[in-house]
């Protein structure tokens, strides 16, 4: 057995890091850009005044980011090279957005709107596995280079985790669809042109099919942005969303008709490895500043690293991310191998364990520098924030572990959902 990562792989890793020396770090440092990094973060980033949203000055510096980072042939590297990209796989994409994230707060990569120079955007893969001719030839290329996005309207506000009980519906007439229902956490939709709403179709409450995607304009006749849900990591970008009597052609719908949840699991699979990876990095980078600290703080005459109260908690936290990545790599070279359904087990595995890891070696850090560490002067408290958001979105841990134990007592299957085709 190899342990070792992909020489190409490696190469790259420098060369994103040049490429941030060169072009992300300056642009971050020019015009005070810095105050959306450092202790003024949070009110630097959110108009307070404006349901909270995501100031204009922010946005379009992260749109900088972006198109330098598309330039310079970065911002796509999971895509296929038809589309720009370097057929980049999913042990690259994990590899990456852990060496990332283990950089700390930066305009290089931050995860509170899922920023980064090397672009996780979902929304182009499920365009090409999902959308027709038509719609791929409307979305590809803004979607590739970060200029364009629709949004994610699932979750329901009485209906979380099960998403087979959702209360949308739509139904067709002959001539074309009338959606109605409600959507909550959709994130990204103040500025998205389109939301992908779920809808059943036909079945009833509980049944995997019989919902239908459907790519609805957020300008039709009948959508409207209900409010902004203030988060415990502003600024918000969840909204919540009613659609009434809203008309939608036939070729508004994404995917198969009655096959929308498919959509959904390929989106979780795909994207929950490459968020474990992201934690993995915040929580590497929690603990390499904590050991930092404690080599050079001296309370009572003597090093904080030479304490065991020190020093235990951080071996603990250190071994854990060494197994994990560990087990991440494998998971992520598995798919990559057999396809991303073939270990939905460790993908959760990996998610839920990654999650809770990065919010305990943020904690963990707050208290080894003390009120330092607590203070917004620190990153630890902006990475807690924001990784605790991911112990439930995307599925909760619970959620996780139930899947681990469905397919752990034999009442899952390792196989993709009906009409996914398998690399």
């Amino acid at each position: 057995m190899d342990f070792d990562l992909p020489a190409e792989l490696t190469a790259y890793l420098r060369e994103l890091d040049d490429f941030i020396e060169r072009e992300i770090k300056p642009l971050e440092a020019q015009d005070d850009n810095v105050r959306f990094f450092d202790h003024r973060r949070e009110h630097a980033r959110t108009d307070w005044d404006n349901n909270g949203l995501p100031r204009p000055e922010w946005e379009a510096l992260l749109a900088e980011a972006k198109r330098r980072a598309d330039a310079a042939g970065h911002f796509r590297y999971p895509f296929p090279k038809r589309f720009g990209g370097r057929d980049g796989n999913n042990l690259g994409m994990a590899v990456i957005r852990e060496h990332l994230t283990s950089k700390g707060l930066g305009l290089h990569c931050d995860l509170q709107n899922e920023h980064a120079i090397v672009g996780n955007n979902i929304s182009l893969l499920l365009m090409l596995e999902y959308g027709s001719p038509e719609q791929q030839a409307q979305w590809i290329e803004p979607l590739a280079s970060g200029s364009a996005m629709f949004a994610f309207g699932i979750t329901e506000p009485n209906h979380g985790s099960d998403a087979t009980h959702m209360e949308s519906t739509a139904v067709h007439d002959g001539q074309g669809w009338t959606v109605n229902g409600e959507k909550t956490w959709n994130t990204g939709i103040h500025t998205a042109t389109h939301d992908l709403i779920f809808a059943r179709n036909a079945g009833k409450a509980g049944d995997a099919d019989g919902i239908t995607a459907f790519l609805m304009p957020t300008d039709a006749p009948g959508f409207r942005i209900e409010e902004m849900l203030w988060t415990f990591n502003m600024p918000t970008d969840h909204g919540r969303v009613s659609f009434t009597n809203v008309r939608l052609p036939d070729s508004a719908v994404f995917g198969q008709v009655g096959r929308g949840l498919q959509v959904v699991q390929h989106f979780f699979n795909e994207n929950r490895i490459r968020q474990a990876a992201s934690s993995l990095g915040a929580a590497q980078y929690c603990i390499n500043e904590s050991v930092a600290y404690a080599k050079v703080r001296k309370p009572f005459g003597k090093p904080l690293a030479s304490n065991q109260a020190i020093q235990f908690p951080l071996v603990e936290l250190q071994t854990q991310c060494e197994m994990l990545r560990a087990l991440i790599h494998k998971t992520a070279w598995l798919m990559d191998r057999d396809g991303a359904f073939s270990v939905s087990d460790k993908v959760s595995m990996c998610n839920y364990w990654a999650n809770r890891l990065c919010c305990e070696a943020a904690d963990r850090a707050m208290q080894i520098h003390g009120g330092m560490g607590y203070s917004r002067h620190k990153a630890f408290e902006h990475i807690y924030r924001h990784h605790r958001r991911y112990r439930i979105t995307e599925g909760a841990e619970e959620i996780q572990m139930r899947r681990v134990a469905g397919y752990l007592f034999g009442f899952m299957s390792q196989r993709a959902p009906k009409g996914v085709a398998e690399d």
